[in-house]
């Protein structure tokens, strides 16, 4: 078994490029900035419980990691980039703890390193059980309208809500609810001295209207891009800005 994904091939001496979405996304949310970066290879990928992935049910990190690992091979992608968002940046940290010799190098947009310590995680984890059930017992919708009230999405304007709950609101919610509690951050192991070791060539984009993910991009040995204009969904608010810092950081680093 593979994760679903679609696939634009590139230059072949330049890396690929696989992109991770967030939760309740699918393997469009990257394309607007990814089409400007034409002469790379690109994968966009539906996680588990997600897009044409949606059958897919996963226990843990380890398990998403594999079947990243096994996409990969299924693609023959020998070099690559990881970019990752929010759900996609914390699957794409861990699996760069793992250190695996074809990652070139590490991209995250508003991703966490982990909780640093249990009562941190005792309440992610009931919070995110909360959600689950709704999720399993609820409409999307229903859900979604509540969910886009977080404080990390402060930033949205109620047009931008309203469209975000319409978007998601074609998920599965049942699938959704298996995905957040297997990938919960009360589940994910705290990254930051893996990282701090690692050697893979790392970079961090945050909103400058994200002052949560700001502040724990400064926690990190991590060189930062603030996006203007942007919360914390900066690709989909300004795709644009986000791609030309994308092409920036490959431009300079490969």
């Amino acid at each position: 078994m593979i994760l679903q994904g679609t696939a634009c091939k590139g230059q072949a001496d330049k890396p690929w490029l696989v992109f991770l979405h967030g939760f309740s996304g699918d393997c469009q949310e990257w394309q607007l900035s990814g089409e400007r970066l034409s002469e790379y290879s690109r994968l966009y990928l539906d996680l588990p419980g997600h897009g044409k992935s949606a059958h897919i049910r996963v226990r843990d990190f380890s398990d998403v990691n594999t079947l990243l690992n096994r996409t990969l091979v299924s693609y023959n992608i020998l070099k690559y980039w990881l970019v990752g968002y929010s759900l996609g940046g914390r699957i794409a940290l861990y699996h760069a703890c793992q250190r695996p010799e074809a990652l070139q190098g590490l991209i995250v947009e508003g991703a966490h390193p982990g909780l640093c310590n249990e009562h941190e995680r005792a309440n992610r984890r009931a919070s995110d059980a909360q959600w689950a059930v709704r999720f399993c017992r609820e409409t999307p919708g229903r859900v979604f309208t509540d969910w886009y009230q977080q404080p990390v999405f402060a930033s949205l304007t109620p047009a931008q809500r309203q469209q975000l709950v319409a978007l998601r609101s074609r998920n599965n919610g049942p699938a959704l609810a298996a995905m957040l509690q297997a990938t919960s951050l009360a589940e994910q192991p705290d990254l930051r001295a893996e990282l701090a070791r690692s050697a893979i060539p790392f970079f961090y984009m945050y909103g400058e209207q994200d002052g949560k993910f700001r502040d724990l991009a400064r926690q990190l040995s991590v060189r930062r891009h603030e996006i203007p204009h942007a919360g914390h969904n900066a690709h989909r608010e300004n795709p644009v800005a986000v791609a030309e810092c994308l092409a920036q950081i490959l431009r300079l680093s490969i």
